[in-house]
């Protein structure tokens, strides 16, 4: 019988709080969650079953995996780093999973840090939303060694359907960027054309029937077309989350010398309905925009 791993899971806010729940479940790990609101950690043992701890040092020493899920660069920067972070307490040997979509800058600093510390880093940024989180469906984009995510994989597909090695360290974010970039494109061509049918009177129940079989069909008409056009705009991920995301894509494209000129003017749409007050609104949001500047 397989030893079960020491696993330890930092961060429960609206998406690794299910993915830690998918994760308690499975027979192959001991548990241990952190976050730091308390608050939150303690609801999360109402209804998961893990060992909740209070610091950083209890939640990593010993682990044989540690798995984070946090906001912003500077989230994991004070989770690692700071004088009460993780860092020092890392076992030679163990995998760091980050699930965070951070930099590809701040990738590449903690896989070197990591790597000064005989840690294995995997940085593997996850698509898919909150629904994908609760369902346990979500895409996973992994850059580091192959061999390690490989012998990780029995852990992350406790929340995942999807886990794709992208090449060495950093490609999970890169290509975690190109999703956002992506994204943006497919929301704004939707919100005009949304627009544009509104205008025209056209049933939208009967359009979005007849174009959602042809090739305008996308994951966003289908999952937020109609809520779109009923200006319902609570059903995941934040704007204030995307801008930080689409801020990434502008600046790493300062080094590769791409375009982004599209992508800046979604990122500055977003921008203005964050402060017109819809920071939390989710990314369909964008067809607002308009709306609120006429």
């Amino acid at each position: 019988m397989n030893k079960k791993r020491n696993v330890t899971f930092i961060g429960l806010g609206k998406m690794g709080y299910p993915m830690a729940g998918h994760l308690s479940k499975s027979s192959i790990v001991n548990l241990r969650v952190f976050n730091r609101t308390m608050e939150k950690a303690l609801k999360w043992n109402e209804e998961f079953e893990g060992e909740v701890v209070t610091s950083l040092e209890q939640a990593v020493s010993g682990a044989d995996v540690v798995i984070t899920c946090t906001g912003r660069d500077e989230d994991m920067m004070e989770i690692v780093f700071a004088d009460d972070g993780l860092y020092a307490f890392l076992k030679e040997g163990a995998i760091f999973i980050d699930h965070t979509t951070t930099s590809f800058k701040l990738a590449k600093h903690l896989n070197e840090s990591f790597q000064a510390k005989s840690v294995a880093f995997i940085d593997a940024p996850v698509s898919g939303g909150e629904a994908g989180a609760v369902n346990g469906i979500l895409s996973v984009m992994a850059g580091g060694d192959k061999a390690v995510l490989k012998s990780s994989e029995s852990l992350i597909r406790t929340y995942s359907k999807n886990i794709t090695h992208m090449g060495q360290s950093g490609s999970g974010q890169l290509a975690k960027m190109v999703n956002q970039i992506c994204i943006a494109g497919l929301l704004q061509g939707l919100s005009e054309g949304l627009l544009f049918a509104e205008s025209e009177n056209i049933d939208m129940k009967s359009l979005l029937l007849a174009i959602s079989g042809g090739a305008a069909q996308s994951w966003q008409m289908d999952n937020r077309a109609q809520t779109m056009h009923q200006r319902e705009f609570d059903f995941g991920f934040a704007i204030k989350w995307m801008v930080k995301d689409l801020g990434y894509c502008i600046d790493q494209a300062k080094s590769n010398n791409s375009d982004l000129g599209f992508t800046k003017e979604v990122y500055e749409r977003y921008v203005s309905l964050m402060d017109k007050g819809h920071a939390y609104s989710d990314t369909s949001a964008l067809m607002l925009f308009n709306e609120l500047n006429n």
